[in-house]
């Protein structure tokens, strides 16, 4: 299971709205609990794939190792990612597969004709040959606090 607050689950669903057509990414930081991961801190990044952005995502690895030192001074792990799927289901398509990794979660916003629809969270298998369906749980308390990231404005 995963915990997000849901201010938090309402910027996702604003970042997955604001980048319509195209893909929206961004990384989910948080702690392991003894029902599962919860997430206390998302950070938006701007989709640096140059082509196809209406059906892939890229974080570069400069994005990603900043989200690793923001992590560690925040006291926190990276606990996965979430991206959108432009009129598509939130389910991971065969790229996601092909590109995951074990342990992490994967939060999949679909957006239909610019509006969020079904938000799903996933981790693969440690064989990596199937993701399976982690739960949402939605905490309605407040975050501790909602990062803008370099997509929106903000810097790490």
């Amino acid at each position: 299971m995963i915990t997000i607050a849901l201010t938090q689950l309402n910027q996702i669903k604003a970042h997955a709205s604001a980048t319509y057509p195209e893909e929206c990414c961004g990384v989910l930081f948080g702690e392991e609990g003894e029902s599962g991961k919860i997430v206390r801190e998302i950070l938006d990044i701007p989709n640096a794939k140059e082509e196809n952005r209406e059906r892939r995502f890229l974080i570069t690895p400069e994005e990603y190792r900043r989200s690793e030192q923001e992590a560690e001074r925040l006291g926190l792990e990276v606990l996965g990612f979430y991206h959108s799927h432009p009129d598509h289901p939130a389910r991971p398509s065969q790229f996601d597969l092909e590109h995951a990794m074990p342990w992490w979660s994967y939060v999949i916003v679909s957006v239909k004709k610019g509006m969020p629809a079904d938000v799903t969270s996933w981790s693969l298998d440690d064989d990596r040959r199937e993701f399976r369906e982690e739960k949402i749980a939605v905490d309605e308390r407040e975050a501790r606090r909602v990062m803008p990231g370099v997509g929106s404005g903000g810097m790490l």
